[in-house]
C-alpha cells in the first residue's frame, strides 16, 4: 500500500464513537480515526518495511498514521535524531508505548536512550525511558543481569515523580525486571523496599504495586521452576 492508499483505507475505517471511548482512557491525540490496534496491525502486514514511508506517516500526525509509522519503519535505519524528535512529540501514553514497543526497543540505541531519557524532566521522555526498560526486560532474553541491575538506581530515582504517565511506567519497568529470574527478583524487591521508604505518594504506590506482584505465589512459583 502507498501513502495515499493508507489514508483512504483509514478513512474508510473511521469510527468516531471509538475515538470518544479512547479519550476516557487517556488516549487524546489531536487527530484520530478510531481504528483498533488489531486492525492497524493487519494494515501494517500489507505494507512493506519502509523508512521513508514511516517518516511521511509520522508527519501526518494522526494517531493511526503514527502507530503505523512505528510498525513499518526499519529499526536499523532509525537515527538518534529521529528518536529524539519522535519522543519529544509523545503527548499521550498510547503513542509512547506503541512506538517504544514496535520500533525503538528494536534499535541499537534502545539501552542508551532508556538510561538517558530517565534523567530528562519532560514527561514524554521519562515515560519512554521506563517503557523501554520494561520492554527490554521482556524481549532481551540473552542480556546479562548486570544490564538490568544498572537500571535499578534510575528506577529508584524516577519513583518520586507523581505524574501518572511516569509513575505507572516506573512500576512497569521494575516489575518486568523482577520477573526475569530469581536474582533480579530479589534485587527488584530490594529496590521496591527502598522506594517504599521515600516520602512520596507516587513512590509508595510504585512500591506497593511492585511488591504485590513480585512477591506473589504465582511469580515466585514460576521463577523457582
Amino acid at each position: 500500500m502507498e501513502y495515499s492508499e493508507i489514508l483512504d483505507h483509514l478513512e474508510s475505517l473511521a469510527n468516531p464513537k471509538a475515538v470518544e471511548g479512547m479519550a476516557r482512557f487517556g488516549i487524546t491525540p489531536e487527530k484520530a480515526y478510531g481504528v483498533s490496534m488489531p486492525a492497524l496491525r493487519d494494515i501494517a502486514k500489507g505494507i512493506r518495511k519502509s523508512h521513508e514511508l514511516a517518516q511521511w506517516l509520522w508527519l501526518n500526525g494522526s494517531r493511526e498514521t503514527r502507530i503505523l509509522a512505528s510498525l513499518v519503519d526499519d529499526p536499523k535505519l532509525v537515527t538518534e535524531e529521529q528518536m529524539e524528535r519522535w519522543a519529544s512529540e509523545f503527548d499521550y501514553w498510547e503513542i509512547c508505548d506503541q512506538v517504544c514497543m514496535n520500533l525503538f526497543q528494536k534499535t541499537p540505541l534502545a539501552w542508551q536512550k532508556a538510561s538517558e531519557w530517565s534523567s530528562r524532566e519532560k514527561e514524554s521522555h521519562k515515560r519512554a525511558a521506563f517503557v523501554l526498560m520494561s520492554r527490554l526486560a521482556v524481549k532481551e532474553k540473552e542480556a546479562p543481569d548486570e544490564q538490568f541491575e544498572d537500571f535499578l538506581p534510575l528506577i529508584k530515582r524516577g519513583a518520586g515523580d507523581d505524574r501518572n504517565m511516569v509513575k505507572k511506567a516506573v512500576s512497569w519497568a521494575l516489575r518486568q525486571i523482577g520477573k526475569r529470574n530469581l536474582n533480579l527478583n530479589a534485587k527488584a524487591i530490594e529496590t521496591a523496599e527502598e522506594i517504599q521508604k521515600m516520602d512520596s505518594k507516587a513512590a509508595k504506590w510504585i512500591a506497593s504495586d511492585t511488591l504485590r506482584e513480585l512477591r506473589s505465589d504465582k511469580i515466585q512459583q514460576r521463577l523457582h521452576r
